[in-house]
């Protein structure tokens, strides 16, 4: 699954402000349950490991100028709430980026 949020904040302010909210990422994905584990392999990309709902899922989001691609890999066993999670991904990122 791919989600693009724009934003108008430029790259580094967009970095930095998923920098200082890493611990509450989690909070945006539904249900609430799940766990986020993030790292900064690069300095745009965070790369992360979301646990929900009893599985494990890897993820990335690129901070680019005028927008943040997030990239998450869904299981088969989840596929089915993909909308929701795009949903809340576009909704939750449009607030922390704005």
């Amino acid at each position: 699954m791919r989600v693009a949020v724009p934003h108008q904040l430029g790259r580094e302010e967009a970095r930095r402000r998923l920098k200082d909210n890493i611990g509450s990422l989690a909070d945006f994905m539904p249900g609430g349950l799940a766990r986020i584990e993030a790292s900064w392999p690069g300095e745009d990309t965070m790369a992360m490991t979301i646990t929900a709902m009893g599985q494990t899922m890897e993820g990335r989001i690129e901070v680019e100028d005028r927008q943040a691609v997030v990239v998450v890999v869904l299981p088969p066993a989840l596929s089915f709430v993909e909308p929701m999670i795009q949903g809340a991904i576009e909704k939750s990122g449009r607030k922390l980026l704005s």
